[in-house]
């Protein structure tokens, strides 16, 4: 018998990232400091990607990309019911309207030929762009993405919040890592707790279009700039008199857009960049743990689809379908095993059924849901907690 509680989800905090935070607090910096861009260019050059801009949390990443892609009132943007809502909702917050497609049965991602069905049933400019979704830890296919995309103009913003270190085989049979923006025109990254990198919170949009990535960093300091080469305003009127010195001060900056405040700290930079150190080995310790669930699962009747050992896989979730899945999720919780349900289909969230959305409409998505469960998945899970997870649920199914 095993008393702690064991979460689906769990942050490592290490000495090492402990002695980084207490260095980034007794620096000059807190914030808008050098560990921003330390944890930047670090970052883009672990997924492979031109460019990196670190961000207060996973939804405001996605709010700037809509925001740095000019989505706007009437623009209709395509994604999956099955995803934190997040993923939606940035499009909610520029006027857009969100077109839910339902998903694949096996592989529980955006299902590209019910995209490119709703695409060639439209009319021509119907939409704007897709968000598909790295669900679990399994890599989109975004080269197939891609090529649906610019046939119809399209922008994608891949959102990558549970794949770091993922991966998809291009038709080169290439790796493409999540995030590497070689085929979507943005990804974004989130670094909860729960996360593979944890910041306490924290987000990091990658991309490879230089005009992108300065709008975002415009975006993500209330719109303002400090480069001299975009100021409007005179010389003059900057330094605040018609004197012969026509120069721009060292104080002068410019609100030149409506931007937010979505920076990230110095802090939590520092624990990102100890928590990167040792992203690989996190990824490593969560394969193996799937891999002792896919084998524990297998032919087992009360399973109905699990999510198998895939390729490119950054396992963020483990999960599977079963039958009576409130008895089974009450009986976990009852042995302290707090297991989770990834996600309540979006679509019939009561926020987006006033635009129309009702049950039937994702038929595959409100069947994964009547079955999903999510069990617990991180790198410090032991062998003794996982296998007492795994003794719970078939004892649960022998009653």
């Amino acid at each position: 018998m095993i008393d702690k509680l064991i979460p689906y989800g769990r942050q490592n905090i290490t000495e090492e990232d402990i002695n980084a935070v207490i260095a980034a607090l007794q620096s000059d910096y807190l914030t808008q400091g050098p560990k921003i861009i330390e944890f930047e260019k670090a970052f883009a050059n672990y997924v492979g990607s031109n460019y990196a801009v670190a961000v207060s949390n996973g939804t405001a990443a996605l709010h700037l990309c809509t925001l740095a892609l000019d989505v706007k009132e009437g623009d209709k943007v395509i994604t999956t019911p099955i995803t934190f809502a997040a993923s939606a909702n940035c499009v909610r917050y520029c006027g857009g309207e969100v077109i839910f497609s339902d998903i694949d049965p096996e592989t529980y991602l955006l299902d590209i030929h019910k995209v490119e069905k709703l695409l060639k049933d439209s009319p021509e400019g119907a939409y704007s762009g897709i968000i598909p979704v790295d669900f679990a830890g399994r890599a989109v296919d975004l080269e197939a993405y891609r090529k649906l995309a610019d046939e119809y103009g399209l922008w994608i913003i891949e959102d990558a919040c549970h794949a770091p270190g993922g991966y998809f085989r291009d038709s080169n049979d290439e790796y493409q890592n999540c995030g590497n923006s070689k085929f979507a025109d943005l990804a974004i990254f989130s670094f909860h707790p729960v996360k593979h990198i944890a910041c306490g919170e924290g987000g990091m949009i990658t991309t490879n279009d230089e005009s992108l990535y300065k709008k975002l960093l415009e975006l993500r300091t209330h719109g303002i700039t400090k480069n001299n080469l975009d100021f409007t305003n005179s010389r003059n009127f900057a330094n605040g008199s018609d004197s012969e010195e026509n120069v721009y001060p060292a104080w002068y900056m410019e609100m030149q857009t409506l931007g937010f405040n979505y920076r990230l700290t110095d802090f939590q930079a520092a624990l990102g960049l100890s928590q990167l150190d040792r992203a690989d080995e996190g990824l490593l310790k969560r394969k193996e743990i799937a891999s002792i669930y896919n084998k524990a699962f297998s032919n087992k009747s009360f399973v109905k689809g699990q999510s198998g050992m895939v390729d490119g896989h950054a396992y963020h979730l483990y999960i599977i379908e079963v039958d009576d899945r409130l008895g089974l999720y009450n009986y976990l919780r009852g042995n302290n095993i707090f297991a989770q349900i990834h996600y309540i289909p979006c679509h019939l969230m009561p926020y987006y059924k006033q635009f129309g959305w009702k049950e039937g409409d994702m038929p595959n998505a409100e069947a994964y849901y009547k079955g999903c469960i999510s069990l617990p998945m991180f790198p410090t899970l032991t062998f003794e907690e996982q296998n007492f997870v795994i003794e719970k649920i078939n004892e649960f199914y022998k009653k």
